[in-house]
C-alpha cells in the first residue's frame, strides 16, 4: 500500500519533490494557496530565466551561507544534474556569457513550468489549489481553511521566504511555526538595495547608472560584477553576495562600511605609475584617459573625496581601489529578491526533518540560508528537492 505524502506550497522546492518521489511507492499531494502552482519560479524568470549557474561544483557549494547545510543536497543534485534532467524532459539549456545556465532561447518561463508539471500529471500527483494551510489539529494533523483536516505519512513545507508577497510568498505561516515551539528567525532580506545618502548634485546627475566592472568588499568578502545608483542607494550583484556580511553590521552597529574598487584589474601601484606619469592637464583627463574610468565613476569620486585627496596621486590611487561607502539600511522585506530568516537551522536535521515532528520536513527558502543571486537560490530549492524524495525513497 502506497504511503501518503502531503506537500504544503507550490514553488520549485515542491515541485522537484514531487517530480522525483517515486510513483509507486507514494500517494503524492501538494496544497497550495494560490491559484496556480509556480508564481514565483515565474517571477524569477522574467528578467531573463537564470535556472543555474556553472561553475565548478566546489566552487559553487561555496556560495551559500552558511556553507556546509546545503553541500550534501548540492553534491546529491548538482547543477549539471539539473542541466541533464531539464534536457530529458525537453528543456534544453545554454550557458550565458556570466557563466549562469538558461533554457535555449525561445523556451519561455511558462513553458518550463509546464514541462515540470507534465512530469507530475504522469506520475499521478494530485495539486489542489487555493487551499490554505492554516496550522495543525489534533494529533499533528494538517489544517486548511477550506477543507476538512487531513493526516498523511509524511508531510513536507516548502512554504518559501518573505518577500515578494505578490506571489504569495509571505512568510505569513512563521507565527504558527513559532507558536508551535518550533525554532525560528525572523525574515530579513537579503539580494536586495542598501540605502545611502548620495550627495544631491551627484545623484541628480547619476541616478540610474551602472557601476560596471568593478568588485565590492566587505569585511574579508569581495565580490566582483556591477551596480546601480538609484535614489535609495546602491543594487546589483556586486552588493547582493556580500548580504551575509552587510546584514550582520547593520544589525550590530547600525550602518555598515563596503569598500568599492573602481579598477580591479589594476593593482593600486599600476594606478599610482598611471596618474604620475600621465601628461593630461587636468586630473578628470587624467582618469578619463589614462584609466579608462567612466563619467559616472569620476562623478563619484569628486563627489565623496575631499579635493586634496581628488588631485594627489598618492591619495586618489587607494581611493580608487577601497573607496568606503556608508549603507544606512536594507530595502524593505518585500522589496528584496530573498531573504533570510525562517526555520532556524538546528530546528532540522542533516534530511531537513523537523526534530520536533517526525515525518515532517522543510525544504526551499523557508529555511535560514542565503544565497546570491545567478542561478544559486533556485539550484538550492531543487536540490534539496531531490535529495529529500531519494531520502523518502531509501536511496
Amino acid at each position: 500500500m502506497k504511503q501518503t505524502i502531503a506537500i504544503i506550497g507550490g514553488g520549485p522546492a515542491a515541485l522537484m519533490l514531487a517530480a522525483f518521489l517515486k510513483e509507486e511507492q507514494f500517494d503524492v499531494t501538494i496544497y497550495e494557496k494560490n491559484k496556480t502552482v509556480g508564481r514565483k519560479f515565474l517571477v524569477a524568470g522574467k528578467g531573463g530565466f537564470n535556472l543555474t549557474h556553472s561553475e565548478s561544483l566546489s566552487a559553487f557549494a561555496e556560495r551559500y551561507t552558511p556553507a556546509h547545510f546545503l553541500q550534501p543536497a548540492l553534491h546529491h543534485f548538482s547543477n549539471e544534474h539539473l542541466r541533464q534532467w531539464l534536457e530529458s524532459i525537453g528543456i534544453p539549456t545554454f550557458v550565458g556569457s556570466s557563466k549562469r545556465v538558461y533554457p535555449e532561447k525561445g523556451i519561455k518561463p511558462i513553458e518550463v513550468l509546464q514541462k515540470i508539471l507534465a512530469v507530475l500529471e504522469e506520475k499521478g500527483v494530485r495539486i489542489l489549489t487555493e487551499h490554505t494551510w492554516t496550522g495543525w489539529g489534533a494529533d499533528n494533523t494538517l489544517l486548511f481553511a477550506e477543507q476538512m483536516p487531513i493526516a498523511a505519512d509524511y508531510t513536507v513545507f516548502a512554504l518559501g521566504g518573505g518577500s515578494w508577497k505578490v506571489t504569495g510568498s509571505d512568510g505569513s505561516w512563521l507565527t504558527i511555526f513559532t507558536k508551535k515551539g518550533i525554532a525560528t528567525k525572523a525574515f530579513k532580506p537579503a539580494n536586495c538595495a542598501y540605502q545611502m545618502d548620495w550627495p544631491t548634485t551627484f545623484l541628480s546627475k547619476n541616478e540610474g547608472q551602472p557601476l560596471k566592472n568593478i568588485a565590492i568588499s566587505c569585511e574579508n568578502s569581495t565580490q566582483k560584477g556591477e551596480a546601480v545608483i538609484t535614489h535609495f542607494g546602491l543594487e546589483g550583484n556586486a552588493l547582493y553576495a556580500l548580504s551575509p556580511q552587510i546584514q550582520a553590521q547593520l544589525e550590530e552597529q547600525g550602518k555598515a562600511t563596503v569598500y568599492l574598487d573602481l579598477k580591479p584589474m589594476f593593482t593600486e601601484e599600476e594606478i599610482l605609475r598611471r596618474l604620475r606619469s600621465s601628461r593630461e592637464k587636468t586630473m578628470s583627463s587624467t582618469l578619463r584617459r589614462g584609466l579608462k574610468l567612466g563619467p559616472t565613476k569620476m562623478d563619484m569620486l569628486q563627489a565623496l573625496l575631499p579635493k586634496e585627496t581628488y588631485l594627489v596621486p598618492e591619495k586618489l590611487a587607494p581611493s580608487i581601489k577601497r573607496l568606503p561607502l556608508t549603507l544606512l539600511g536594507a530595502a524593505p522585506l518585500d522589496e528584496a529578491i530573498s531573504t533570510t530568516g525562517g526555520i532556524a537551522l538546528e530546528a532540522v536535521n542533516a534530511n531537513f526533518e523537523l526534530s520536533q515532528l517526525p515525518k515532517t520536513f522543510c525544504i526551499g527558502e523557508m529555511l535560514d540560508w542565503n544565497a546570491p543571486t545567478g542561478g544559486y537560490l533556485l539550484q538550492a530549492c531543487f536540490s534539496m528537492g531531490v535529495f529529500l524524495a531519494d531520502y523518502l525513497g531509501g536511496e
